[in-house]
């Protein structure tokens, strides 16, 4: 990427209609939930929720993808992907890309929704208002180049939109409008808000356990809307550690997956934190 800090403070800011125009047709569907209320509804977006949300997101697309953290078959790597390419929050080269930017530039004009520009900058106006050189081929060919040799991830990347097609037409079957209403419109917002809360609240409110350059933070909400990505200052200090909740309190249920996973068998060289590592400390 060939792009200076000052020559990225210097673009301007120029809203991406259609970016603007996705987010804003599915956070209208989703006030639709309203008149459309089911138990059983409620219960598929909470479903989808942690699925979608918590396996494909969080420790398919964040601590399997971007930080290795551990290591699957590859059939069980691409299945969890299809599941974080469910979220639309992009196909896996996009979002891994523009990840690994964030954590070699955090909180610098490099970092593409850097929270030193406000809450809502890092929450949601970055993708409104996107800085060229940020999202290029030559951006994830240099931060993803992994998952740019694959050719299936090259495939959901460009066609992960169409995988909202079977899964509509499944939730349709198994119940109807109310279904599609809730486990694809509200649960896709509520995901998208859900781990938008880690680059914004994350990197303001809560407290920090490791002194770091950057300001990540641990907050105890954002935890449990995310299964334990809210342990943020954690995260920023052992990036590649496949846990992130440190302390007894500190509830990980992403964690708890990878766990399992190696219990199973299915998961191997899991990333732990060093072993003289003193996790006593504190900065509150």
């Amino acid at each position: 990427m060939n792009l200076t800090a000052s020559a990225a403070v210097r673009q301007p800011l120029t809203l991406h209609w259609p970016t603007a125009l996705f987010l804003g047709s599915f956070h209208g569907m989703a006030l639709l939930a309203l008149w459309n209320f089911s138990w059983s509804a409620l219960g598929v977006t909470l479903f989808l929720h942690w699925l979608i949300g918590g396996v494909g997101i969080c420790l398919g697309y964040h601590r399997l993808l971007s930080h290795r953290s551990f290591q699957v078959p590859q059939w069980l790597a691409y299945g969890i992907a299809v599941l974080g390419a469910l979220a639309l929050q992009g196909g896996p080269i996009f979002w891994v890309g523009w990840h690994r930017q964030h954590h070699a530039h955090t909180e610098t004009d490099l970092d593409p929704y850097s929270a030193q520009r406000g809450f809502w900058w890092s929450h949601i106006l970055w993708m409104l208002y996107p800085r060229s050189g940020f999202f290029s081929a030559q951006t994830y060919a240099k931060y993803a180049p992994e998952l740019v040799r694959d050719p299936f991830y090259r495939w959901l990347d460009r066609y992960y939109l169409t995988l909202q097609i079977p899964l509509g037409l499944l939730l349709f079957g198994l119940g109807g409008w109310s279904f599609v209403i809730y486990g694809i419109f509200l649960r896709t917002v509520l995901v998208w808000h859900s781990t938008w809360l880690v680059n914004s609240a994350a990197h303001l409110y809560g407290y920090r356990t490791i002194a770091s350059p950057d300001n990540a933070r641990n907050s105890w909400w954002v935890a449990l809307l995310t299964y334990g990505e809210g342990w943020h200052n954690h995260h920023h200090a052992h990036p590649r550690a496949a846990k992130t909740g440190w302390h007894w309190w500190e509830v990980d249920t992403t964690w708890w997956v990878i766990s399992t996973l190696q219990t199973l068998g299915l998961a191997k060289n899991v990333m732990m934190l060093p072993a003289n590592f003193d996790k006593s400390s504190s900065l509150r």
